[in-house]
């Protein structure tokens, strides 16, 4: 049976509950406050998700739709600390190496202990080396050490970027689109990239096409039913072709489907574009080996809306920047120190 508010019993007992009330209700203040006053926390989860989005898929990146990137380069050998004796650590493939060196790769947050592995894949040219994995440790994941790069190099080395690393800036006037590489999943294309950073300039490097979503897409990037895929076709496009540099061919590598924030090359390169939209209709024929992070998406979409003029290439129709905006490539991170330093090397 329900009490009335006026029973006497109640009345007994209204002084424990407004006890337990104003306990609760203290909590909840102190709760709020810490809240407040902790100056890094919403910052550096903003960060933490904008980089989950990026590195596990999230709609822009590589990995969450290939199921997962170990690539590495061919006749190069990395040098550095060793965290893991290939001596005594050997596998059949380069893909088992790399996934060893992503396993020590795990963290929340900054440096792995592994970034970078070494792989003898030969037997002939191996010998007694063969199937021997190298897992180190770079003083610097953005200008690793090479020990032999060359034909007559029997060693597969690849890179591994932790959360937080492996993040460049493409400086604009309008502000800078910080990408996070894809050594794992295109490593000859970021060791172009990589090139380009140890220049210290990008004399030449500019977008020169911008085009906007349009009513194509919504604002996340996704396809309105019924509408046509362009023109526009939702993206900016430029040129990574900086002088004094001779650009070798790029192999073609990993092709995803283009996301909102992929950044991709146009053929070999060094052309190449950032998508405002997820094209699925593009199928998978461009290499992505970076992409934007979220919130800097919109400087991208700030240059797709600067003036242009109108062109035909190859009996397409687009969209051509009345004038170039020119970029400029920069480190965004400093190293983060050698964790390892006194570990032995090979």
């Amino acid at each position: 049976m329900g009490r009335r508010q006026n029973d006497p019993e109640a009345t007994h007992c209204s002084p424990l509950v407004l006890l337990l009330v104003g306990l609760a209700s203290c909590a909840l203040v102190y709760a709020a406050l810490c809240v407040v006053l902790k100056p890094n926390e919403a910052s550096s989860f903003s960060e933490l998700e904008s980089l989950e989005l990026v590195e596990e898929g999230g709609g822009v990146g590589v990995e969450g739709e290939s199921g997962g990137c170990c690539r590495g380069t061919e006749n190069l050998e990395l040098w550095g600390a060793a965290v893991k004796w290939g001596s005594e650590f050997k596998f059949n493939s380069s893909e088992q190496c790399c996934k060893a060196c992503k396993a020590m790769c795990t963290g929340t947050d900054g440096p792995c202990l592994c970034d970078s592995w070494v792989f003898c894949g030969n037997k002939e040219a191996c010998g007694s080396k063969f199937g021997e994995c190298w897992l180190k440790k770079q003083k610097d994941t953005l200008a690793p050490e090479r020990q032999e790069v060359g034909e007559t190099v029997s060693w597969t080395s690849g890179l591994i970027f932790g959360r937080g690393e492996g993040i460049v800036g493409l400086e604009t006037k309008y502000g800078t689109l910080h990408i996070k590489l894809f050594p794992d999943c295109a490593p000859h294309s970021v060791a172009y990239i990589l090139e380009l950073l140890a220049l210290r300039h990008c004399a030449g490097c500019q977008f020169y096409r911008a085009e906007r979503r349009g009513p194509s897409w919504d604002s996340e990037g996704n396809h309105i039913k019924n509408a046509p895929f362009g023109p526009p076709f939702a993206l900016v496009q430029g040129t990574l072709d900086a002088q004094g540099v001779i650009v070798k061919k790029i192999p073609t590598e990993v092709c995803p489907t283009i996301r909102r924030g992929s950044v991709a090359w146009i053929g070999s390169g060094p052309e190449f574009f950032i998508s405002l939209a997820n094209h699925e209709e593009w199928k998978k024929e461009y290499t992505v080996f970076a992409s934007v992070l979220p919130e800097d998406m919109n400087i991208a979409e700030k240059i797709a809306q600067l003036p242009t003029t109108a062109d035909v290439w190859n009996s397409i129709n687009v969209s051509v920047l009345e004038k170039p905006v020119p970029l400029f490539l920069r480190r965004m991170k400093t190293s983060h120190g050698d964790l390892t330093a006194n570990m032995k090397s090979n």
